[in-house]
């Protein structure tokens, strides 16, 4: 699969010799899940090495269980705690914690706090942030971002993303 390389019209700052800097706020937003995502770093970006995601999200927010058939996930909590599933074992990440999920193996997050909580998300190879461009949703200023019901995962255009972005959706 051949990437495009960077847009150099993109508003972030890419430097010369291919470098990629991403100001603090800098980033394509979506709303996906009832979360809210900043993407980062995409494959197109990276030549298809890494995509990274910046997420926040609010109690009770989080995907269903899936598994990832091409990408290993990588997560970092950047602040609050969500609860991992990781294949059937459930536990707590907080802030300063880092969870690694092989590709293949079913996993969520959920947050079952009273707070937000912010995480990074680290694709490899990247790719699979896609699925949040595609099937996300363009934020509105000022307005909270909306939980989405079991049925918003099960459309068919969902469908149709999870086939092209290598998603197994699990119960």
């Amino acid at each position: 699969m051949s990437l495009p390389r960077p847009d150099p019209n993109d508003p972030r700052n890419i430097a010369r010799g291919g470098g990629i800097h991403v100001p603090a706020n800098g980033g394509l937003q979506r709303w996906f899940a009832g979360d809210a995502y900043s993407i980062k770093l995409t494959a197109a970006d990276t030549n298809g090495s890494v995509g990274i995601v910046q997420g926040t999200v609010p109690p009770g927010g989080g995907p269903i269980p899936h598994i990832h058939t091409e990408q290993e996930e990588t997560f970092y909590v950047l602040s609050g705690e969500l609860e991992f599933l990781e294949g059937e074992r459930t536990f707590m990440a907080r802030t300063g914690d880092l969870v690694h999920i092989p590709r293949g193996v079913r996993h969520r997050f959920h947050n079952v706090g009273y707070h937000a909580a912010q995480l990074l998300f680290v694709y490899t190879p990247g790719g699979t942030e896609g699925l949040f461009v595609d099937g996300g949703e363009e934020p509105r200023p000022g307005v909270q971002v909306e939980p989405w019901g079991p049925e918003r995962f099960q459309t068919e255009r969902m469908k149709d993303l999870y086939v092209e972005y290598n998603i197994e959706i699990q119960p």
